[in-house]
Order: C-alpha cells, then sequence, then structure tokens
C-alpha cells in the first residue's frame, strides 16, 4: 500500500474522532455566531434609532459605546465583558441573599459578541436608514401612517438594501470572532482544532482543515448573501 500526505492527513482526522469533533466545533461556532449576529442585529436596529431619534442623553451614550467597542480589540472586549459581566450579575445576586451563577459558554458567547457586533451593526443600520430617499417617509406621513407603521412598513424594507452588504460583512466578522472564544475555554471549532493539533502534534494538517471549514463557510454564507441582495434590490435603479 503507498502512503501519501493526503491519506496520511486524513487518517489522522478519522483516527481517534478528530474529525468528528471538529465537525462538532464547527457547528458551535455557527451557532454562537448566528445567535450574536441576530443580538447585535435587535441591538443595531434599536441603537441606529436612538441615535436619528432618541433625546441628546440617548445619542451621546450610543456614541460612547460604539466609540468604545469599535476602537478597543474584539479579544480585549470579549474578556471585559466575559469576567467583569459576569463577576457584576454575581455581585448583584450576592447583594440580594441569591447564590452565584455559573454561566454557559454558548449563552455567554453570543451574549459577548453579541455586545460587539450591536456596535458595528447600529452605524450600518444608521447610515442604511439615511440614504432612504426622505420623500418615501413624508408620502408616508401624508397617507396618515404613524411612526411604527413608517417604519415597518417603509424604512426597514427600503434601508435593506442598502445595509445588506454590511451586514453581510458583519455576518463573517461573526464567524471569525468565535475563534476568540477560544482564551474563554469554549469547545469552538479553534479550540477542538488547538487540542486535537496539540494531542497528535500534526499542527498544520489540523489548522489546515479548520481554515478550509471556516473558507467553505465563508463561501456558502457569500453565496447566500448575493441572493439575499439581489431579491432586496428588485425593482430598484442601478448604475
Amino acid at each position: 500500500m503507498i502512503w501519501s500526505p493526503a491519506a496520511g492527513s486524513i487518517a489522522l482526522l478519522t483516527t481517534g474522532g478528530w474529525g468528528s469533533a471538529m465537525l462538532v466545533g464547527l457547528a458551535r461556532s455557527l451557532t454562537i455566531a448566528l445567535g450574536a449576529f441576530g443580538l447585535g442585529l435587535v441591538i443595531g436596529i434599536a441603537g441606529a434609532l436612538g441615535k436619528l431619534s432618541g433625546g441628546a442623553v440617548m445619542r451621546q451614550a450610543l456614541d460612547l459605546y460604539t466609540t468604545i467597542v469599535r476602537s478597543v480589540p474584539e479579544l480585549v472586549l470579549i474578556l471585559i465583558v466575559y469576567f467583569a459581566g459576569a463577576d457584576l450579575i454575581n455581585g448583584i445576586l450576592t447583594a440580594l441573599g441569591q447564590a452565584k451563577i455559573d454561566f454557559n459558554g454558548a449563552i455567554a458567547g453570543i451574549v459577548v459578541l453579541g455586545v460587539v457586533q450591536g456596535a458595528y451593526s447600529t452605524e450600518v443600520i444608521r447610515g442604511a436608514i439615511l440614504s432612504v430617499p426622505r420623500g418615501q417617509i413624508e408620502a408616508a406621513q401624508a397617507y396618515g401612517m404613524s411612526s411604527w407603521l413608517t417604519l415597518r412598513r417603509i424604512t426597514l424594507p427600503a434601508m435593506l438594501p442598502f445595509a445588506l452588504p454590511g451586514l453581510s460583512n458583519l455576518w463573517l466578522i461573526a464567524m471569525k470572532d468565535t475563534a476568540l472564544l477560544a482564551v474563554l475555554g469554549f469547545g469552538e471549532l479553534t479550540q477542538v482544532t488547538r487540542q486535537a493539533a496539540g494531542t497528535t502534534k500534526a499542527y498544520f494538517t489540523f489548522f489546515f482543515a479548520a481554515g478550509c471549514m471556516y473558507l467553505l463557510a465563508t463561501m456558502i454564507s457569500n453565496l447566500l448573501s448575493r441572493r439575499l441582495e439581489a431579491r432586496a434590490s428588485r425593482g430598484m435603479a442601478h448604475v
């Protein structure tokens, strides 16, 4: 039987269950990225509306939030939000006479990355809303639509084509940022890959396989995002 580097790499991935463990790690990474992206989108919509129509105090608070998050590296923010947030919540529970709680790794990852995503989503959505022609909103108001109805039927659908390119980039960033959760010991793809490579000493094989998994997920995401952008921009004039 002739041995080849490719056959040896496949054997390493299939021996000891590391290939299955990496697939589980990839599924965890995508789950956290999806949850963080969804949470960031909710924060982004609320933040954008607050910046555009909120009071002075709210706008200043949101400006501070987006400035801090966009200035401090994601890894530092993850450590601050995870450890400081856990200490703050447990401190409040202790003051109220309640027992401390242990945070679930997946939920903590979603919350931490969601807070980071929210700052970027706020600016993306704010810019997209400002790109909506003012005449459309004025026409809705002229027909007697309330602010909420105008937002739901006019502003959000109209700003979607302008927001999708930026939001697609944020989704890709969310997928990559899940790798930073390895410092918290959570078993996502990068953490599992480190364990597999450290155990087998086949660093190139496992990290190359992990890179291919991230690349495949990115390619599928790009395909879906292009289709969403094409669907959202139907009927719009293109230059």
